[in-house]
């Protein structure tokens, strides 16, 4: 397989690749993901393949913006969306209870899904090319450090997939803050991009408040 590194602004190809099933390497605000098509088996399977990552593993979903966060969560309660309106696009990551239209293989069989929108223009288009969620947990071999730049992803996966979005260097350069809104109190799972305070302070703001970590 030849992997293609996509150096302009124009991601149709890249596009085409995630809706025939295929991976792509995408830029974002915290580090390169490979992405694939987060409505389809097959996709995502490739990415635990190609990673190396334990099937046990949930992989979160790229979504464009929070307008689009119920269709694929049962529900989206007032602190999620005082959060996404707070950090969103940007470097926090959401779980809350999938809906029926996301994949079991996404969740690695559980009931809860994560979801961010990222803040890089080059991630934004490719969702909105492609109109689907996208599977994309960050573009490097399992246990191995995370790329920042095209040619990091290269190292790990050129012949191995079948595209790469040169988006430049990651602004942030490491992943993004993960809280769990699914658990009473509201739990930060993964401290990242965001400063827990940051996120305390949203939360302590919405509906019922917030009691702790």
């Amino acid at each position: 397989m030849k992997t293609v590194v996509l150096t302009t602004d124009d991601l149709s190809y890249a596009a085409d690749v995630i809706m025939g099933g295929g991976l792509v390497a995408v830029p974002t605000d915290t580090v390169y993901g490979l992405a694939g098509n987060g409505l389809n088996h097959e996709a995502i399977a490739k990415i635990y393949e190609v990673k190396g990552r334990p099937m046990v593993k949930p992989i979160i979903l790229l979504i464009s913006d929070v307008s689009v966060a119920h269709t694929f969560c049962k529900t989206v309660p007032e602190a999620a969306l005082r959060l996404a309106y707070a950090f969103w696009p940007g470097a926090l990551s959401l779980v809350l209870q999938k809906s029926d239209l996301v994949p079991d293989i996404v969740t690695a069989g559980g009931g809860t899904v994560g979801i961010r929108s990222p803040n890089h223009p080059k991630a934004l288009e490719l969702l909105r090319l492609t109109g689907v969620p996208l599977a994309a947990p960050s573009a490097n071999i399992t246990d191995m450090p995370s790329p920042k730049n095209a040619e990091d992803v290269l190292r790990y996966f050129d012949g191995k997939i079948d595209c790469v979005i040169d988006g430049g260097e990651c602004s942030v350069g490491f992943e993004s803050t993960i809280v769990d809104l699914t658990v009473e109190p509201y739990r930060i799972v993964r401290h990242g991009a965001l400063q827990d305070e940051e996120i305390f302070q949203v939360l302590r703001d919405s509906i019922g408040g917030y009691q702790g970590v």
